[in-house]
């Protein structure tokens, strides 16, 4: 019997129509890999990440008494002893999400570990401490500016985590999130009037108050509150004179100048714009003298 062949357009075709396919469904499950220090939950799995952005602690200038507390809290958890999930506040910028991650770098031989999710996944927080309930290491589960809408639901699942339902209080797990909101839901005006009767249909709440400590309890359920503030020029100042320094360039009066003219273009003054200048101004410095040496 004759093969059938069929045309390389037909084939073309297929394949694309496969990978379509394929791209539609969920990855497929994968072994977990336990010696990464970090990782990154997506689609029901904790995906490795083996070489995760050094930060310090000491580069973080400015938040020292955050950073105490925080450090404390987390040296309870290592050794462990009674601990807090913690929730971290304030403008953007200000070191909330870096000094979380620093915690890795100086703590991982500890075996301290890390796993990033995002907002929308914290319904999967059940899955994760399944996952990881027999293992020796100690892991924050992180979520970076986390925030939600008034009609969001996904923050009822993160209260039950937190405190509210029975596999809450794992010994190797604690939750740190940031927020730029302090109470992470919206709060509106009309909810801190005085109570009055009118026909409108969004203002018919027979117990309003109650809708209020509803939106409040969920930054209730952290035990420990960080609050981070926008940094004086000085400080500032003194952030970016850090970096330069890291890479031998000395704070002058011309570089002071650009620093400030940074911040305003920027419209802060923080340490992440302090570490940006800081990266501008040493690739440029470094960029000059390489073409002024060919």
């Amino acid at each position: 019997m004759a093969q059938l062949e069929l045309p390389d357009q037909f084939i073309d075709l297929l394949q694309q129509i496969a990978k379509q396919v394929q791209q539609q469904l969920p990855a497929l499950k994968q072994d977990v890999d336990f010696t990464a220090p970090a990782y990154i939950w997506k689609d029901q799995q904790l995906f490795a990440i083996h070489s995760p952005k050094a930060i310090h602690l000491d580069d973080l200038k400015g938040i020292d008494r955050q950073k105490e507390k925080l450090v404390q809290n987390t040296q309870q958890f290592l050794h462990g002893f009674p601990a807090n999930d913690v929730l971290l506040t304030g403008a953007r910028g200000t070191g909330k999400s870096s000094l979380v991650r620093a915690l890795l770098t100086d703590f991982q031989s500890q075996g301290l570990r890390i796993i990033e999710i995002e907002r929308d996944d914290l319904k999967d927080l059940p899955i994760i401490r399944e996952l990881i309930k027999d293992r020796q290491e100690k892991y924050i589960v992180y979520c970076d500016d986390m925030a939600f809408n008034a009609e969001d639901e996904n923050y009822r699942s993160l209260k039950s985590a937190l405190d509210g339902s029975l596999q809450s209080g794992a010994e190797n797990i604690v939750i740190y999130a940031t927020s730029n909101r302090r109470h992470l839901l919206p709060e509106f005006m009309h909810e801190n009037t005085p109570v009055r009767k009118v026909d409108v249909p969004q203002y018919d709440e027979l117990h309003p108050q109650e809708a209020i400590e509803e939106k409040i309890s969920l930054s209730d359920r952290f035990g420990l509150w960080l609050s981070f503030y926008p940094m004086d020029q000085q400080l500032y100042l003194d952030v970016v004179a850090h970096w330069l320094s890291k890479a031998d360039l000395a704070m002058t009066e011309e570089t002071r100048a650009e620093a400030l003219r940074w911040s305003q273009m920027r419209g802060q003054r923080s340490g992440r714009a302090a570490y940006q200048f800081a990266k501008h101004w040493i690739g440029m410095t470094q960029l000059s003298k390489k073409n002024s040496q060919s």
